[in-house]
């Protein structure tokens, strides 16, 4: 019974195929924009999480002054850091593969007649090992280099194509504004990170001398320190925000005059904010299937109008209610899960190619494919019963009259 009333459902809906095209549209349209905004909404949270991911692995970010919003950021009228408090972190923190002190300023470096706006940043060799930085030649910095704070410098790829084209830059001398630096390493290209900031733009010395020939002074900005693993965050975390205390001769009620970032907290923030403009674009885009269900209701009200006389006869040679109520209950199923699948098929696509034109991580969500299929079927049977309904308790005799 079932397979014949689909059967007569096909045969009405190509009858009308613009009609029924045109009455599908609403679905279409409500099901491929849901769709592609959850994998929109998927994709850039995994863009913040991998960009994230790419500035080092379980990392922390120690800053002087108090608490604040926003992305971690030194305070300049905070006291700032010393190489005694990087070198108590050091020692004292267990479970980390290491503590980098960091000085960072905007500079112009200069190869030749080429110069390069850029940013400069003084710290020590756990810097690449912090933020996982993998040499591509040349070397890390020697004690001796650390310890007197020779002009050496370990420079990105992106100031390599910059400053000097193909030729090997290990060896050579970049001028930073007033003073010259040799260059003893190479990075290996990282690509961009969070908000489209370019990691191989950079140029690292060692601390003390950024400390001495652009700094001017003998303070640590910040902080990072990387745990060995994810789980041993929060006790790193605990570890170091003690230390701190102690070091800073905080005392037990006042707040810290440091602020200790994790990572991770900058993440969920993040994909928190994507994910509820997901829900609030997906809402939007779901009023789209209210109206294609009105839609639907309409023209199958419209159908059995145009049909009353088809009705009378088949229930005048015997057919049942329930027959009748089936045959254009189904008919409107159909309807609307033609119009789902054609939906799911046109939000995938936008779902990839907005990937593929911004550059995100494809993400496919079988679960809001699935969902979204099994709504726009609840729709054709939430919208399609009334008219049914309609249809199977027509009077034969009135319907046998009816032009």
């Amino acid at each position: 019974m079932i397979w014949n009333a689909f059967l007569l459902a096909l045969r009405e809906i190509r009858r009308s195929a613009l009609r029924s095209a045109l009455t599908t549209l609403g679905i279409v349209i409500g099901i491929a924009s849901v769709i592609a905004m959850v994998m929109l909404g998927d994709a850039t949270t995994a863009y913040i999480t991998q960009s994230i991911s790419k500035l080092g692995t379980n990392m922390l970010i120690l800053v002087p002054g108090q608490k604040q919003k926003g992305p971690p950021s030194t305070d300049s009228t905070a006291r700032r850091f010393t190489h005694s408090d990087v070198e108590a972190l050091k020692k004292e923190l267990a479970n980390i593969r290491g503590v980098a002190p960091i000085g960072s300023s905007q500079m112009h470096a200069v190869y030749g007649n080429k110069n390069y706006a850029t940013t400069v940043e003084g710290s020590d060799n756990d810097y690449f090992v912090v933020k996982d930085w993998v040499f591509a030649s040349g070397r890390e910095f020697s004690p001796i280099e650390l310890q007197n704070g020779k002009a050496v410098c370990v420079i990105g790829e992106t100031i390599r194509k910059e400053l000097f084209g193909a030729l090997n830059p290990v060896g050579e001398s970049i001028r930073l504004e007033s003073f010259s630096c040799e260059v003893v390493g190479l990075l290996e290209a990282k690509g961009a990170a969070m908000f489209g900031m370019d990691q191989d733009a950079i140029i690292v010395t060692p601390i003390r001398m950024f400390q001495r020939r652009i700094g001017g002074n003998k303070e640590v900005a910040r902080m990072i320190i990387s745990a060995n693993s994810s789980s041993q965050i929060e006790s790193v975390k605990e570890a170091a925000t003690f230390l701190m205390q102690e070091r800073r001769k905080i005392r037990a009620g006042q707040e810290d005059d440091f602020n200790l970032h994790d990572m991770r907290e900058m993440v969920q923030t993040l994909s928190s904010t994507t994910q509820m403009l997901t829900v609030l674009l997906g809402a939007v885009a779901a009023i789209s299937l209210l109206v294609g269900g009105i839609g639907i209701m309409n023209i199958m009200l419209v159908s059995v109008t145009e049909r009353t006389r088809e009705i009378g006869i088949r229930l005048a040679i015997g057919a049942l209610e329930r027959e009748v109520l089936l045959q254009f209950l189904v008919e409107a199923i159909v309807l609307s899960s033609l119009g789902g699948v054609l939906g799911i098929i046109i939000g995938v696509g936008a779902g990839v190619g907005i990937s593929f034109f911004f550059d995100l991580p494809l993400i496919f969500n079988t679960f809001i494919v699935i969902v979204a299929f099994l709504f726009s079927t609840m729709v054709g049977v939430i919208f399609g019963y009334f008219p049914a309904r309609k249809a199977a308790r027509l009077n034969p005799i009135e319907a046998l009259r009816h032009e």
